[in-house]
């Protein structure tokens, strides 16, 4: 009877407990956006390079995966028969496409020119409140605000040197990621500057020489994953990464992988992998 009544008081709220619309997600940004908010996608794309490269937040396995991000399993999306599709603007030559199956929910987070981090925030703030989850958007706003205003109060006595954001494509080669890249503008936020000032496409620049990174002698290096494997292992011997005046003199950090082109919870984790790259910033802390 204990049971039955503890029923009957339940039932109620399950009732006005709306259930979430069933969302596929095609872009990476938009997975971890939905995934952050607890909404989790019965479809998304390229699982198994998402839970090696963006990582988190997490991804169940009941998940189906639906393929490529350019090229989704357009069959399979059709059986599957989603309430919403999560896209952005990098796929919107599909959106005509998508929508016979479904609406579309397919916000510019990335585009040139422009920091990402508060379309970023308005895109899981209108995502939130599209599916409901109005109060679980705000939260993760505000702690990824409060992480990022955290770690900015850390780093306050280091802000006059430099930092270059890079990722590495072999082990004569980096891209460098600007303003208009997530890293670049969560850098901005936290107080320090950006020492790459030359242009960039889509947040970073083409392949550039490593050498290029001694021109700024006194800007730190942040290395951001992945690292290609044949990369790792040739890099600590390397003449020309070990003269460089940050690696010599124990300024560099090389972070885990986090998704390049990723929303708030990219901008989160990056926020707290330099905050962990201890040797980094306790080298900085006096000059």
């Amino acid at each position: 009877m204990l049971a039955l009544a503890a029923g009957t008081f339940a039932w109620p709220a399950v009732l006005s407990a709306a259930p979430l619309p069933r969302i596929a997600a095609v872009d990476w940004a938009m997975l971890e956006t939905a995934l952050a908010i607890g909404a989790v996608p019965v479809a998304a794309t390229e699982l198994i390079q998402f839970r090696e490269i963006a990582i988190e937040p997490e991804v169940p396995e009941n998940v189906i995966d639906l393929g490529l991000r350019g090229a989704p399993n357009m069959e399979l999306l059709r059986i599957i028969a989603p309430d919403l599709i999560l896209s952005s603007s990098f796929y919107e030559y599909r959106r005509a496409v998508f929508e016979r199956i479904a609406p579309v929910f397919a916000p510019t987070i990335y585009q040139p020119g422009t920091p990402p981090f508060a379309p970023a925030r308005d895109a899981m703030l209108t995502l939130g409140t599209r599916l409901g989850l109005e109060r679980a958007a705000e939260a993760y706003v505000a702690a990824t605000e409060e992480d990022i205003a955290a770690l900015r109060q850390r780093v306050r006595n280091r802000s006059h040197r430099p930092v270059f954001l890079i990722s590495i494509g072999d082990a004569r080669h980096f891209r460098a990621f600007g303003g208009d890249s997530m890293f670049g503008d969560v850098l901005s936020r936290i107080g320090l500057s950006n020492a790459w000032e030359g242009t960039t496409s889509y947040s970073a620049t083409a392949p550039v020489g490593i050498e290029t990174l001694a021109n700024v002698p006194e800007a730190d290096i942040v290395v951001i994953g992945p690292v290609p494997p044949e990369a790792r292992a040739i890099l600590p011997a390397s003449p020309i990464w070990n003269a460089l005046p940050a690696v010599s003199d124990g300024r560099m950090a090389m972070l885990d992988p986090i998704d390049h082109f990723g929303g708030l919870p990219a901008a989160r984790r990056f926020t707290r992998l330099l905050g962990n790259a201890g040797p980094f910033l306790q080298a900085n802390t006096n000059g």
